[in-house]
């Protein structure tokens, strides 16, 4: 088994030089693509890869306006754009069939690329995804209210105060977390001081404008999951403030052999709990 890689590949399409981490093992059965959610970048997964990477080959991409990708001024920070560089980039690696794995905004990305090519998704892992208005938490309530504003200068930065501080970053890392020890602090740091970077702001605030447009797509999603009967894995942090837990449960609705597991963790359980995901994905990639 090789090292976890970092590299970059130039998206022609998508004007996007993507960044992305791969390790795999030397003969693998299948590919696992993850992906990440906010404010993070594929660094979430940098203990996670090499436990999958035992067995299959593991890529996870920066997407634009995260990590270490570029933020593009001419780039539509929309999840409908976040999918088509997913798109691209998995085609320009040549990768037909692969399990996905979709934390918090990976989600509508992942379940966008269901959507146009169901053929290619071999298996779900969703920690913390949300597919379903029954896991929305309350603390959306700025964000809700920023989708019905005039998205106004005022507008933007007032959520701009709500969600893109120091403190909102580490409390994603930590709230629902019952050993915060179990947190390294580069995570959250990271996270917050690469949001630093130009363009960062608005491409943020663009999507959380966006984010509402998913929610009329959950239909197609539910439909998706009745047609094709995808196997899912719903690792979820019970303690999640932001998807709560009957948006894992809620899963079970429309895929009825769906593996809902609850685990006592936060928004970032792979980060306190990854040798646990970790199992728990093998197991049910099996």
């Amino acid at each position: 088994m090789s090292l976890t890689q970092t590299k970059t590949i130039a998206l022609p399409k998508a004007g996007v030089n993507l960044f992305w981490r791969e390790q795999s093992a030397q003969n693998p059965s299948k590919t696992v693509v993850l992906l990440h959610g906010f404010p993070s970048s594929s660094h979430q997964y940098r203990h996670l890869i090499p436990l999958l990477a035992a067995k299959y080959r593991v890529i996870a991409p920066d997407l634009p306006g995260f990590g270490f990708t570029e933020t593009p001024d001419n780039f539509t920070y929309t999840f409908d754009s976040l999918a088509n560089v997913v798109d691209e980039f998995l085609e320009l690696l040549s990768v037909q069939k692969y399990s996905v794995y979709v934390f918090d905004y990976g989600a509508p990305v992942g379940l966008r690329l269901a959507l146009r090519n169901p053929e290619a998704i071999e298996a779900i892992v969703t920690q913390n995804g949300n597919a379903y208005v029954e896991g929305f938490g309350d603390v959306w309530a700025p964000i809700k209210e920023f989708w019905a504003s005039d998205n106004t200068t005022d507008d933007r930065n007032k959520l701009a105060d709500a969600m893109l501080s120091l403190d909102i970053t580490k409390f994603q890392y930590l709230n629902g977390t019952l050993d915060v020890d179990a947190i390294a602090p580069e995570s959250y740091s990271l996270d917050y001081a690469l949001l630093q970077r130009p363009g960062r702001r608005d491409a943020q605030l663009d999507l959380f404008r966006d984010y509402q447009h998913n929610i009329p797509l959950y239909e197609k999603f539910h439909e998706y999951f009745k047609s094709s009967q995808v196997p899912l894995l719903a690792i979820w942090g019970k303690n999640d403030v932001f998807f709560i837990p009957p948006g894992a449960e809620a899963y079970k609705k429309d895929l009825p052999n769906a593996v809902v597991k609850l685990i006592d963790a936060g928004h970032f359980a792979v980060e306190s709990h990854t040798v646990l995901i970790a199992e728990e994905i093998l197991k049910f990639l099996n």
